[in-house]
């Protein structure tokens, strides 16, 4: 008898960064739920986006592409959902497919959700309070409020799809949370979390940005500096010095992000709970991942962007009872682009050519490929549209991050077309982890840095990325 194709329940949520789950050793927040899932089956450390920015990742994690190629570059630029994607290819060989809370990629006939038999989605950002979502139908969706908080009702959503299912056939559920996007508005149950305690601060929470390309200056993303009222729930004191500002608005921003979380932990696990009394628990892949990464404090930031480390990292873990064996984890380069083509593989479903990621599943069971990519390629097009950082392109491998500052819009729908003087930075992650001094300039290093760039450049003619390639030595 052949054995029953897997279900997936994909869990992502927005701006939820790696250093704020337990189960990646998070030195401020605890995430039980999420530690079932890690705990029951495998962490990925070097999970990366291609794009550090909401719509463009998740416009790469449904077609497998890389912006320059589903053209969903920006915030400003929406998805074509005629495009091939991976529920659609799913659904196509029988799987039952929905998609319940943050789509982000474009509201209206040309831009809802396809390749799902059932789909509510928030328009924009939406509301964590009684959040209104358009429910599949004719036009794009009709509208309506929900009562209630939005990580619950989302999670109500996808609950009420699953016990509706058919349980013949498999399925594949999108479980997408707003939160913990900006502004962290918690719900009543986790509103006095943290109240009497101080978060521990980042080591480079009073980064002066020495060191480094101009960009990181520039950026105007300092916590308390550039957040405002709404953000921290309160009048921000115009009379602080500034170590003393972020100092207090990091305690503010990070509570309240913390207690967002709470509820998406609380939520996942109630997700777990049905596959476990449903019986479903064998036969379904759970993966939790994030958007992107985000900056918690972290270089005196909030929001995300950057090639940096925080901001470029995605947290994944997955659970297979199947074929995962608990407790694992994998330090290989593992990118947004290719989960389409991990699911399609465990479903027996043929990978598309047009697909540009790559199934990692045997890294699931600890064998990686001889072939398995050193190096992987991340491109920021929307210059200076929102906290002003810089365009920017680079290639991470698994020691050294080489980072150039383009910094022109390339009338990219959403960038500013105003161009500053181009930088590099080369950064030793071995040495330099946190990313503090670039050694781009440092003659000892001028043989890295020419083998990086030719790596680079042929990562970029791989992937198909040289119509807008700009760059100088």
């Amino acid at each position: 008898m052949a054995a029953r194709r897997p279900n997936i329940v994909f869990i992502m949520s927005d701006d939820h960064a790696a250093h704020a789950m337990s189960c990646y050793g998070s030195r401020i927040n605890r995430t039980p739920n999420l530690d079932r899932i890690a705990g029951g089956g495998i962490r990925l450390d070097n999970c990366f986006c291609t794009n550090s920015i909401c719509t463009p990742s998740r416009a790469s994690i449904l077609t497998g592409t890389y912006n320059h190629v589903n053209r969903v570059t920006t915030l400003s630029t929406h998805l074509d959902n005629t495009l091939l994607t991976f529920p659609k290819l799913l659904q196509q060989a029988g799987y039952q497919t929905a998609i319940f809370g943050k789509w982000h990629l474009g509201q209206g006939p040309e831009h809802c959700p396809t390749g799902f038999d059932d789909w509510a989605v928030v328009p924009g950002q939406g509301r964590y309070h009684n959040p209104e979502f358009f429910f599949r139908g004719p036009g794009g969706g009709t509208k309506r409020t929900v009562p209630g908080y939005a990580t619950d009702v989302i999670t109500d959503l996808s609950l009420d799809w699953l016990k509706q299912r058919d349980p013949e056939r498999p399925f594949c559920l999108l479980c997408h949370h707003k939160a913990p996007h900006r502004p962290w508005y918690s719900d009543e149950k986790h509103a006095g979390m943290y109240l009497n305690e101080d978060i521990p601060e980042p080591e480079t929470l009073l980064d002066d940005y020495q060191g480094r390309a101009a960009a990181a200056a520039a950026a105007e993303m300092r916590v308390g500096v550039h957040m405002t009222p709404t953000d921290l729930k309160c009048e921000i004191p115009a009379e602080l010095p500034e170590a003393e500002l972020r100092r207090w608005a990091y305690q503010r921003y990070i509570k309240d992000y913390l207690r967002v979380i709470a509820s998406v932990d609380d939520n996942v696990g109630r997700l777990l709970d049905y596959l476990r009394d449903a019986g479903l628990e064998e036969d379904t892949m759970v993966v939790y991942t994030s958007d992107q990464g985000f900056f918690l404090g972290d270089h005196g930031w909030f929001d995300k962007r950057f090639m940096y480390e925080e901001s470029l990292r995605m947290p994944f873990i997955l659970r297979y009872p199947r074929e995962v064996r608990p407790g694992g984890r994998n330090a290989d380069l593992v990118l947004n682009v290719d989960f389409p083509s991990l699911f399609l593989d465990v479903a027996g479903v043929a990978i598309p050519a047009s697909f540009q990621g790559r199934s990692f599943r045997s890294l699931l069971s600890g064998r990686t490929p001889s072939d398995w990519r050193q190096g992987m390629y991340y491109r920021y097009w929307m210059n200076k549209g929102q906290h002003n950082v810089f365009a920017h392109y680079g290639i991470r491998t698994l020691r050294y991050k080489l980072i150039y500052y383009y910094a022109d819009g390339l009338e990219q729908p959403g960038a500013v077309a105003d161009r500053s003087e181009p930088e590099w930075e080369l950064f030793d992650l071995a040495n330099d982890p946190h990313e503090l001094n670039s050694v781009y300039h440092d003659p000892k290093h001028a043989g890295i840095v020419a083998e990086l760039k030719d790596e680079l450049h042929r990562l970029q003619v791989e992937v198909g990325d040289e119509r807008y390639v700009l760059d100088v030595d």
